[in-house]
């Protein structure tokens, strides 16, 4: 290869390069970070319905734990967010309690929690959704599926999570009454799923770390997480949710998740 030919293709390999990472790189971290939050968005699509169950496991700064059980559906929401159900089947004392959920897009979402000593049911205000989850360490937000306008979003740079490469963006939430500021999330670069969430709370201290591991792959392409840790750094509490039996079409209607259903779902 003649010196001329060597530079001509040179040439075209640098403007190659130079393209393809424009239209990578030429994003503003605001557009990099949405980017991301919508290729994890477009990946999840299209389940349709899942069904599993929890082992809830609670542990105080002393290390004592206690645990509780129950199941949970979830619906996909179509042109709206997910709605999902949880009914606690064991201890005694909290069975037939159940939390149902209604995820906007765009505004608050609407919440209630069955309680069955009472016999009533309770609206979760929209002040109240930073509030603990039956003394978890779960707030009623966390419980929300995370539709992407809920956040405006950062890129803030590429880094390796137990050997795995991740994106880290940093999300803020739209809703002015969510208890948190911001959090940061460390995206698997290879399937577009959580690794990790730091939250940070109103005053901008950290708050809480939630860890996600034991990921396997239903129908080819859904990854759920079936062991989920949320370590609050400001009590020293946990709670650590265990998943298991994970179903996919079991062929739920909006039905299956009206107010009704909070009382008559044992």
């Amino acid at each position: 290869m003649n010196t001329y030919i060597r530079k001509n293709v040179l040439l075209k390999i640098t403007a190659f390069l130079a393209l393809s990472s424009g239209s990578l790189y030429g994003l503003t971290a605001e557009e990099r970070g949405l980017q991301i939050a919508e290729e994890m968005d477009r990946r999840d699509s299209g389940f349709g319905d899942t069904s599993a169950e929890l082992l809830m496991e609670l542990r105080n700064k002393q290390g004592e734990t206690s645990s509780r059980e129950m199941s949970m559906r979830t619906l996909e929401g179509i042109g709206e967010g997910d709605k999902s159900l949880i009914v606690f089947d064991e201890p005694r004392d909290v069975k037939g309690t159940a939390f149902l959920s209604y995820t906007k897009k765009v505004g608050p979402d609407d919440q209630w929690l069955f309680l069955p000593a009472l016999e009533r049911v309770k609206r979760i205000s929209s002040s109240n959704k930073s509030g603990p989850f039956v003394g978890s360490e779960f707030a009623y937000e966390d419980l929300s599926s995370q539709e992407v306008e809920k956040y405006t979003y950062r890129y803030l740079r590429d880094e390796d999570l137990d050997g795995e490469p991740c994106f880290v963006v940093e999300r803020y939430p739209v809703d002015p009454k969510s208890g948190y500021t911001r959090q940061i999330v460390w995206v698997d670069q290879s399937e577009y799923i959580s690794r990790k969430m730091v939250f940070y709370d109103r005053k901008d201290s950290l708050l809480k770390t939630l860890t996600f591991s034991k990921y396997r792959q239903y129908d080819g392409r859904y990854w759920r997480s079936h062991q989920m840790t949320m370590v609050n750094h400001q009590t020293g509490k946990a709670t650590t949710l265990e998943w298991k039996d994970y179903q996919f079409g079991n062929g739920y209607s909006e039905r299956d998740f009206d107010r009704r259903s909070l009382q008559t779902t044992r």
